[in-house]
């Protein structure tokens, strides 16, 4: 049985081993016609429990860069892949991938975001349906037909990558700098913030 209201998935028993593994359906957050939306790959332990999108250090660390370029969370939307917690973390599968493309497709559509930014090499080869080098291609835009027209992908690293390396951090914030531009907003208000960092 599966069941999508306006932009949340109620129900939805496609992927077996994610049904065992959730406590519940994680949705996307933010506003239905967000600028920007933001894919992840999919909820972990915190954002199973909490029924949230990227709510633990990752998600920290994507609202202070957000916060930094005078967005904030409320006013992005952000969604993963997959809607439900993968067994010990581990990477959806294609098949995964595949049964929950549907959803991702109508919440695009609904959404109809000025840029796509994908977090991450999961979501990115997904959404792009290609391999994709992410730490290289971070910052770039390519298209992609999603939600029923072609539309913006930006690349970006996902935000934990900055806790191994920090290295990532500068392409992170490229890649957010690009994506706040787009959206309109012009980073912030025009105050240099560099020296936070």
């Amino acid at each position: 049985m599966d069941n999508m209201d306006g932009l949340e998935v109620t129900e939805c028993t496609r992927c077996p081993e994610l049904v065992d593994s959730r406590t519940r359906i994680v949705n996307g957050t933010g506003p239905a016609d967000a600028d920007l939306l933001f894919v992840g790959e999919g909820p972990g332990q915190q954002e199973d429990q909490q029924g949230e999108p990227f709510v633990g250090r990752s998600g920290t660390i994507l609202d202070d860069k957000l916060d930094a370029r005078g967005l904030a969370r409320e006013d992005v939307r952000i969604t993963n892949c997959v809607r439900c917690r993968p067994p010990e973390n581990r990477d959806p599968t294609s098949e995964e991938l595949q049964n929950c493309f549907p959803y991702l497709q109508r919440e695009i559509e609904q959404v109809d975001p000025d840029v796509i930014i994908t977090l991450g090499k999961v979501p990115s080869e997904h959404l792009l349906d290609r391999d994709v080098a992410v730490t290289n291609e971070a910052g770039s835009l390519a298209q992609a037909d999603l939600g029923g027209r072609v539309r913006d992908v930006l690349i970006c690293v996902h935000p934990a990558a900055t806790l191994y390396d920090r290295s990532q951090e500068e392409t992170l914030d490229a890649a957010l700098d690009k994506a706040a531009s787009m959206a309109g907003e012009g980073g912030g208000g025009g105050q240099s913030r560099l020296g936070e960092f």
